[in-house]
Parts: structure tokens; C-alpha cells; sequence
């Protein structure tokens, strides 16, 4: 956290002055490695919706996805069948990079393998119930976890050593509940988590505040706490974090978009030159508050090197952990 801060004040200046580029993309593409809702479905919808209405491109994004892995088969395709493509951005998440640091995107695949863009903003961890749960607050979910941890299923969109598994073990542990206890089933993406929570196949949801938004509004669930450093701001600010509530359990999410690793190097600047341009506008601005994201604005090679230097951190956090050697 104390590394995110610092990187936050260092980015706050970054700056590109407009510049034309002769690249311009004929088909320009946002890939949401996953099935339709959860993250990176809002990722996606993030710079598709606000480079709209900022009016920066000549031609509208789409968004396709492309689910596995948790985003292993779309950096696979990226950089085994289109590593040039200019066109295409990907959507990744702080989940990505973890999953990079512990080698699960594929042998002799790692943060290299990619030209890292631009970001969408910031998200956080939440710990999630239906509505009509019986808990009202984190204490009571974890006072009845207590008593029989085996009890309670948790799932998110991502197997052991995810960020949503890291999520759910944060809590476990913040709880005095060993991890290993823990009940944890893995869906392909947010979307896949939601649905078995409406259907009761699980009971807790460690999602991510942004992208509940809509589940929020429609009154589908109960957002028992959120997993930032304090009090959020806007329409959050009457969920309780928690801290408040006793519980050391603390995850941000960066939210941002990679290229290829052979993208020209006009191209690049093309997009990167785009998210300096979205960052100044109040659509952009608008479309990431609608999103449930907060601000977090990094582009080109300030982000490429600052992720870069978060997934090195991160393996180093999995080998203490024991996931991986």
C-alpha cells in the first residue's frame, strides 16, 4: 500500500501534449479477458463509454471477450497470434499481475510479455451477501464463520492464489480463522460469482466494490465491508470499511489495459498519447465514477515500468506465502 501511495504522488504530473500520430486504428478493440460481467467486462466498458464521450477516436470501440485462465488464454492470443495487433487493447486488473508474478499465464510468459498502456482507475476488495442475509454487519458473518468455518462457502472469480482467493484468506486470517479451513470455489469471472451468490450456492462473496454497482443498485446484495485503507467517498461512503470494524483486511485493484509485445512503437504512443488526452476530460472522469472506480491515472512507460516493478513485489509476496518456489 505504502508503495501504491508513493507511486500515486509520482504519477499525479505525468503529462503528454497532444500529438499526432500516423498510426490510427481501423478496428480499435477492447478485450475482456473473462465472460460478460465482473471486472474486466467494466474495465473494457470503462474506455470504450469514456473515449466516446470525450470524443477521441474516429471510430467506436467494441468489446469482445475472451474468458480463461482469468486472462491466461487472452495473453496467450496477444502474444501468439496477434503480438502486433495496434488495434487491440486488453483489459488486465491487479488479479493479472498476480497471476503473472506466479507464473500461471504460461511458461516463458511474465510481465515482459506485454506493452502495459494505460489505466482505467482503482477499485477495491468487498466482502459480499445477498440482500436478504441474515448478517448486517462483518462482525456477525465472522462470528458465525467462527463457529464452523466449513460451513460457509466462499467463491469469486478465481482459483488458489488469485487476488479474490487472496481477498477471501486476508479475511480468514483477520478473523483468526485458519485459511486452510477456508471453503473457496473458483468461477470464470466476476459475473459467474454473482449468479452462484443469487443462487445460494455460495455465501460470501469477496468481490470488488466498482463492479457491484449495478447488483447495488437493483438491491440484489449487502456489501457487509470494504477493503480500503478508509472510507470511501461518493455513493460508498456509507459502507463501513474493514478496519472500522476490527479486521485487518486491506485490497486495492488497479484496473488498466496492455498491447502486445510487438505493437509498433507508433501505435503505442498513440494509445498512450489517447489516455493522457481521456485523463484531462470530464467524460473520462464522469465514465470512471459511473463505473464505481476511483481515480488512478498512469500511462506509457511510467505505467509500463510501474507494473513492471508491482509484479516483482508481488512474486516475492507469493514465494513468502508458499505458492510458489
Amino acid at each position: 500500500m505504502k508503495t501504491f501511495k508513493k507511486s500515486l504522488l509520482a504519477i499525479s504530473t505525468i503529462g503528454l501534449t497532444s500529438t499526432v500520430f500516423a498510426y490510427e486504428p481501423s478496428k480499435p478493440t477492447c478485450i475482456a479477458p473473462a465472460k460478460p460481467g465482473g471486472g474486466f467486462d467494466l474495465t473494457c466498458r470503462v474506455v470504450s463509454t469514456g473515449f466516446e464521450r470525450a470524443e477521441l477516436l474516429q471510430k467506436p470501440m467494441a468489446v469482445t471477450f475472451m474468458p480463461g485462465g482469468v486472462g491466461a488464454v487472452a495473453y496467450n492470443h496477444i502474444n501468439k497470434v496477434n503480438p502486433d495487433d495496434g488495434d487491440a487493447l486488453v483489459a488486465f486488473s491487479s488479479g493479472s499481475l498476480l497471476n503473472l508474478a506466479q507464473g500461471k499465464f504460461g511458461k516463458g510468459l511474465d510481465e515482459n510479455d506485454a506493452r502495459w498502456v494505460g489505466t482505467a482507475g482503482v477499485d477495491y476488495g468487498a466482502i459480499m451477501v445477498k440482500s436478504d442475509a441474515p448478517w448486517q454487519t462483518l462482525g456477525e458473518l465472522v462470528e458465525d464463520m467462527r463457529k464452523d468455518p466449513s460451513a460457509f462457502v466462499l467463491g469469486a472469480g478465481g482459483g488458489v492464489g488469485s487476488q479474490d482467493w487472496m481477498k477471501a484468506a486476508i479475511l480468514m486470517k483477520a478473523s483468526s480463522i485458519d485459511p486452510k479451513k477456508m471453503r473457496y470455489v473458483a468461477y470464470e469471472g466476476g459475473g459467474e460469482a454473482v449468479a452462484a451468490l443469487m443462487g445460494g450456492h455460495i455465501k460470501v462473496y469477496p468481490g470488488d466494490i466498482g463492479e457491484m454497482k449495478g447488483q447495488l443498485d437493483a438491491g440484489k446484495v449487502r456489501v457487509l465491508a470494504v477493503m480500503s485503507p478508509e472510507r470511501l467517498e461518493g455513493e460508498f461512503a456509507s459502507i463501513p470499511t474493514a478496519h472500522e470494524q476490527g479486521f485487518d483486511a486491506e485490497w486495492t485493484i488497479m484496473r488498466g489495459y496492455y498491447l502486445g509485445p510487438k505493437v509498433s512503437d507508433e501505435a503505442y504512443q498513440y494509445w498512450s498519447n489517447k489516455f493522457a488526452e481521456a485523463y484531462k476530460t470530464d467524460a473520462f472522469k464522469q465514465t470512471v465514477a459511473e463505473k464505481g472506480l476511483m481515480p488512478f491515472y498512469m500511462h506509457g512507460a511510467a505505467l509500463d515500468e510501474y507494473v513492471k516493478v508491482r509484479v516483482q513485489d508481488m512474486r516475492e509476496l507469493a514465494k513468502a506465502a508458499g505458492l510458489i518456489k
